[in-house]
C-alpha cells in the first residue's frame, strides 16, 4: 500500500509560484498513475492534474492549463506540481492521490492513497 504526504503549500500573492511536492514511501510507487486534486471551502473536490506511472502523459483541466505543470521522479518515489501565474481563486487544500479504479482521472472516486492535504493561499 502507498501512503503519501503532501508539503510545499503556503501563502503566495497572486502571480507568483508555488511547487507542491507529494512524497510516496512503500512499494510500487512507480506502477500507478498519479494526480493532484484540490478542494476549497464549500466546494466539491476537483481535478487538478493526473499523471502516468512513467511521466510520459499527463492531462489537466481547462483552468489550470499553461500555468501548472505536474511530474514525477520514480527514483525519489515523488511527484510534484509546479504552479506558475497564480490565481487567488487557486486558493484550497491540495491533495495528491494514487489511481487504483477505473479510466478516468478526473474522478475522485477512481483514486485511493489520499495524502493529509497541504494549504495553499493566493493572495490579490
Amino acid at each position: 500500500q502507498v501512503q503519501l504526504v503532501e508539503s510545499g503549500g503556503g501563502l503566495v500573492q497572486a502571480g507568483g509560484s508555488l511547487r507542491l511536492s507529494c512524497a510516496a514511501s512503500g512499494r510500487f510507487f512507480s506502477s500507478y498513475s498519479m494526480a493532484w486534486f484540490r478542494q476549497a471551502p464549500g466546494k466539491e473536490r476537483e481535478f487538478v492534474a493526473g499523471i502516468s506511472p512513467s511521466g510520459g502523459v499527463t492531462d489537466y483541466p481547462d483552468f489550470v492549463k499553461g500555468r501548472f505543470t505536474i511530474s514525477r521522479d520514480n527514483a525519489k518515489n515523488t511527484m510534484y506540481l509546479q504552479m506558475n501565474n497564480m490565481k487567488p481563486e487557486d486558493t484550497a487544500v491540495y491533495y495528491c492521490a494514487v489511481h487504483i479504479r477505473g479510466s478516468g482521472w478526473a474522478d475522485s472516486g477512481n483514486f485511493g492513497s489520499w495524502g493529509q492535504g497541504t494549504q495553499v493561499t493566493v493572495s490579490s
